[in-house]
């Protein structure tokens, strides 16, 4: 990696990045599926009235998740800024816009849940359905900002697999929305598309972590040898 890339701040994105996966899958690959019912809009609300402790550790994550993307777009931006300040602030500006579409994700989850709770079988539904229907289209900026990342990769000393991989993800990413929304048969191809991306962003996580956290040996010192003065 670039000896320009500070240490602290590549180990800091490479945390901050890992803990996005760490509150973005239980909320949404755990939780939202154990609450929401695509066919029964009263089998959703009686299911968030019944875990509703569930349902509002669901909302909880949401929120830490906006908050956790926000700082990982700020902290790449302080990572790559000295490479490429354009790509960098173009970077920090996509993920803070998925931000954003997490952010009033999260708000429908809260109305969903009030829904829920004042007896509104269709409000809960059409709440939850809305939360989703935003990580779906979100897909386009959680790709777009796979995109400069990639481009960076390389001036940043690192791996050009690495950056091919996170720009094919991205663009398979915002491909996998239109997909999704245009072809709606076509689900498994709209989940693969994402495959790349997936293994791109581990591989930035594990090349930043590894740069962050990894010790650097001690300068080797010579020693210095001085001749005993000649007897007379």
């Amino acid at each position: 990696m670039n000896v320009s890339i500070s240490r602290p701040v590549a180990r800091t994105t490479g945390l901050l990045y890992l803990a996005m996966a760490f509150v973005g899958v239980p909320g949404f690959l755990v939780i939202r599926p154990v609450l929401f019912d695509h066919d029964s809009p009263a089998a959703t609300m009686a299911q968030l009235v019944e875990n509703e402790a569930l349902a509002r550790v669901g909302i909880g994550l949401e929120l830490a998740l906006v908050i956790v993307q926000a700082l990982t777009a700020l902290w790449f931006f302080r990572l790559f800024r000295t490479v490429d300040r354009f790509a960098a602030g173009a970077l920090a500006a996509f993920g803070t816009v998925n931000a954003i579409a997490i952010l009033v994700s999260a708000a429908g989850l809260a109305t969903a849940l009030e829904a829920a709770l004042g007896g509104d079988a269709a409000g809960t539904q059409l709440m939850y359905a809305l939360s989703g229907s935003l990580w779906g289209v979100g897909a386009v900026f959680f790709g777009l900002w796979l995109v400069p990342m990639g481009l960076l990769a390389r001036p940043a000393g690192m791996p050009r697999a690495l950056g091919w991989i996170l720009v094919a993800g991205g663009i398979g990413y915002v491909a996998s929305a239109f997909v999704g929304y245009v072809v709606p048969d076509a689900g498994p191809l709209a989940q693969l598309l994402t495959a790349p991306a997936t293994v791109g962003e581990f591989w930035m996580i594990g090349l930043l972590l590894w740069h962050g956290l990894r010790r650097t040996p001690a300068p080797a010192t010579e020693a210095t040898h001085q001749e005993a003065p000649a007897e007379a």
